[in-house]
């Protein structure tokens, strides 16, 4: 298969069970070409467990999983070429330096990495702090340097697990404007995330996972309108106009508040609506739409599902449980650095 055409993730009814555990349900996804695409869920919904299966570190109990038309249980470390990122938290030597790291890294991936050092810690803005030991490093400067060793492969795809969790705004800020410049260079993203905003602000493609399953996949504009829009009102005579419209068929959860009266409706229903406040004397000041956000979407596809069950990639905090692995370059290793030590697996 030439990885030419083929997607950068194509997975189809991926499966995994521990024991009596359903951690992963049937999921299928489906990254394109210069994606940046969110895969959304709470802790404990699968979303981890997934991303290992894509790359290989667990074996599935079912299913399949391309990256660029190969399969990792198949081609093994050749399926990773072009791919590069980080699952739950990157780990680092912390009595070395962030360069040294790098330098580290750069040894096992080969292929010019070492050269491309100075550039990458450039870009996710650590120069300053180069020479300085990762122990005294902020988390987000841990998540920064993170993804400065995954660029250091100059990867076609980048798979980024939680990268936002635990940063304060600020740090949330400067890793959203990282990934936009990283994603206008043409690098495909793949952003696991339990935060919707994160996600309603970088990504164009979704997939939503609850317990295991994915419930929604596709463009998060055209979920957005599926979702119908919700509509605010301004009349004449607000409180007249919130009995009317809650008479009208079509016009769900019509309610007062401080600005007028907002509800739910498709298009045409808006129409019969106005066509009533008018027969009835009633003038329109305003009618403005508002599209469905991803967090009233998100709660309306996962409504009724429980806490308890489902994936074990959450049995931990939202920060993960630290494991911390980086893809491979090219090839297996496993330096030993230890506790806070940098893995390559």
């Amino acid at each position: 298969m030439g990885d030419q055409v083929a997607p950068p993730v194509r997975a189809r009814g991926l499966v995994k069970r521990y024991k009596e555990v359903l951690a992963v349900d049937h999921v299928d996804l489906n990254v394109g070409e210069g994606d940046v695409y969110g895969f959304l869920g709470p802790n404990g919904a699968g979303k981890t467990t997934t991303l290992r299966m894509a790359l290989g570190l667990i074996v599935p109990t079912a299913g399949t999983v391309e990256l660029f038309g190969r399969d990792p249980m198949r081609h093994g470390a050749r399926a990773l070429q072009g791919v590069a990122g980080f699952v739950e938290s990157p780990r680092f030597y912390p009595y070395l330096t962030a360069r040294k790291n790098l330098e580290l890294l750069a040894a096992l991936d080969g292929d010019g990495a070492s050269a491309r050092i100075g550039e990458v810690l450039e870009l996710v803005e650590l120069t300053a702090r180069a020479g300085h030991k990762v122990r005294g490093y902020s988390h987000g400067m841990r998540q920064r340097l993170g993804i400065a060793a995954a660029l250091l492969r100059r990867p076609r795809l980048l798979i980024l697990d939680e990268p936002a969790t635990g940063l304060d705004p600020a740090g949330m800020r400067d890793m959203r404007e990282l990934i936009r410049r990283l994603a206008g260079e043409g690098i495909t993203v793949l952003l696991s995330s339990h935060q919707l905003p994160e996600v309603q602000e970088l990504c164009d493609r979704v997939a939503i996972v609850e317990r295991g399953r994915v419930v929604y996949e596709g463009a998060l504009a055209d979920l957005r309108r599926q979702g119908g829009a919700s509509y605010r009102l301004r009349t004449t005579d607000d409180a007249r106009a919130l009995e009317v419209a809650r008479a009208q068929r079509g016009v769900e959860r019509a309610v007062a508040g401080e600005h007028g009266v907002s509800f739910q409706a498709q298009e045409r229903d808006v129409g019969a609506l106005s066509l009533a406040l008018a027969s009835t004397g009633i003038g329109i000041l305003a009618l403005t739409p508002e599209l469905a956000t991803l967090e009233d979407l998100f709660f309306r596809l996962t409504e009724g599902a429980g806490a308890d069950g489902g994936g074990t990639d959450g049995a931990a905090p939202a920060l993960g449980n630290g494991s911390g692995d980086r893809l491979p370059a090219g090839a297996a290793h496993a330096p030993g650095a230890g506790e806070g030590g940098a893995r390559a697996e």
